[in-house]
């Protein structure tokens, strides 16, 4: 499906913020977070028309929004430890905005703002170029928080992709119990079907039998009722009656 006027207009924006977003910005620039405000309302909008996009595309454009306004409430952040933190919880688009992006803009957004965070963070921490072997030591130790949170986050999204398979295993499973199920009723459907209609010729095959023996015996019964009279009179005729 063609996209909307308002969902081109939402396209050009978006990648306008993510190449604004890419730039290293002065504290008094606004027009970053007026764009995303912008975006946020245009995204609103065209949930609400008929003809939106997909709905994969739509998740994939609130998930770059979302990254976007991340990152301004994360630049917002007093120190650059909480700065780094805030920027580990963020999710960027898995998909390029435009065709000419080979790699997704908000990811390598998030890449250069990671570093960017880091450096800083080293900085504030360290306070010089030159280490110490203390200080040696603490930036060590804040490689291995972050590391740690990296990892967190890795393990945590291979823990919901195992659920999903499993999920989607026991599913299956029970699609499978289901329609063995439903053969087995509806083979034992087909064998009552049958059994009843082996009792039906049955029931009538023993009905014709029963009706030709009250035949015969009628016409047994018939044929000594006649010998009786017939005899009754050949008696009478024979032995007169004596005066």
């Amino acid at each position: 499906m063609a996209a909307t006027r308002l969902e081109l207009n939402l396209m050009r924006l978006l990648s306008r913020c993510e190449a604004l977003a890419a730039e290293r910005r002065d504290p008094e620039e606004w027009r970053l977070e007026k764009y995303v405000a912008a975006l946020e309302d245009m995204l609103r909008e065209l949930k609400k028309q008929s003809s939106k996009p997909a709905p994969e595309l739509l998740n994939e454009y609130s998930r770059k929004v979302d990254f976007l306004k991340g990152l301004l409430e994360a630049e917002k952040l007093s120190s650059s430890m909480e700065k780094a933190l805030a920027n580990q919880f963020l999710a960027p688009g898995r998909t390029p905005t435009t065709a000419k992006e080979r790699t997704p803009a908000t990811k390598t957004v998030h890449l250069q703002t990671k570093a960017r965070c880091t450096g800083q963070m080293r900085s504030e921490l360290l306070g010089t170029v030159r280490l110490t072997s203390d200080e040696k030591q603490s930036a060590v130790e804040l490689d291995a928080v972050l590391q740690h949170h990296q990892d967190m986050q890795e393990k945590l999204a291979e823990e919901m992709l195992g659920l999903a398979r499993s999920l989607k295993n026991n599913t299956l499973a029970a699609q499978n119990v289901i329609k063995q199920d439903n053969q087995t009723l509806s083979h034992s459907l087909r064998m009552a079907d049958q059994n009843f209609e082996k009792l039906k010729d049955e029931s009538d095959r023993l009905e014709q039998h029963a009706k030709k023996s009250v035949d015969w015996l009628l016409w047994i019964m018939l044929i000594v009722v006649c010998f009786i009279f017939i005899s009754m009179i050949l008696f009478i005729r024979i032995f007169p009656k004596l005066k």
